[in-house]
């Protein structure tokens, strides 16, 4: 039986993992000091450790919370200026500058500014926020201009309706290139968010943790939530692909109807 594309890649994937497990393990094994690097069982014990703790739960579910919402905010905000700039070239002429200001400055650069500007517990939001902003913004009004030109002339002759137009003819033109944005942004805003938690680091989250198992030279600790945030961002970022093409199925099921 000849085995499909989608399991020959994820064999390929476990495959490649399995290497670099192995590379990590024989470095571990060379170096023989867990105080620089602790071996992949280290830092599976660790996990284990922490993962039987109720406050390892509540910096996740912290973390989690604030991210996804900044990532939300952005995707959401991103999305209507988007909109805007395509309705209105005043708007464009406005947008876009701030936009590519935006996406030039330095990470560290936004954290320490929100710093002054808002509380510290919303700083991962307002962070990621930031970072996802201009990814979404940029896609959408690409996606937006790309829309079949054919198409909307049709619609004016026939004098289809506003949100007609929006669902049968805008949305399934963005939503694959929106899909691809969004798994990008989804990695940056968990990169940029996590190391806001770092720097300011508000009680009870990741970032707080990590720091902590740094400061006090926690190294497998270090370690186990990094292995943490890979994961959480890895499965927010599934179920926001999940989700997407779930309504672009339903776009495609609604248009053959």
């Amino acid at each position: 039986m000849k085995a499909s594309p989608k399991t020959k890649k994820a064999l390929a994937m476990l495959v490649g993992v399995v290497f670099w497990l192995v590379v990590w393990q024989v470095a571990s094994l060379l170096i023989a000091e867990r105080l620089f690097l602790p071996s992949p069982l280290d830092v599976v014990r660790a996990l284990g450790q922490l993962a039987v703790t109720g406050q390892f739960w509540a910096a996740c579910g912290t973390s989690l919370l604030r991210i996804a919402g900044g990532f939300v905010l952005g995707l959401v905000l991103g999305a209507l200026l988007a909109v805007l700039s395509a309705a209105f070239r005043v708007a464009e002429i406005l947008i876009s500058p701030m936009m590519q200001l935006v996406r030039a400055t330095p990470v560290a650069s936004f954290i320490i500014l929100a710093l002054v500007w808002v509380n510290v517990r919303y700083l991962s939001t307002f962070v990621s926020l930031l970072i996802v902003l201009p990814v979404i913004y940029s896609t959408v009004r690409s996606g937006i201009a790309a829309a079949d030109g054919q198409l909307l002339e049709m619609a004016d002759v026939f004098h289809v309706r506003f949100w007609r137009r929006v669902r049968f003819i805008y949305l399934p033109a963005l939503l694959p290139p929106l899909m691809g944005a969004a798994e990008l942004a989804v990695g940056m805003c968990w990169k940029s968010g996590v190391a806001a938690e770092v720097i300011g680091l508000p009680a009870g989250t990741i970032g707080e943790r990590l720091y902590q198992a740094k400061i006090f030279l926690q190294t497998p600790d270090l370690f186990a939530w990094t292995v943490v945030i890979i994961l959480l961002s890895w499965g927010f970022g599934r179920l926001v692909l999940f989700l997407m093409r779930f309504a672009s199925r339903a776009l495609e099921g609604g248009a053959a109807r």
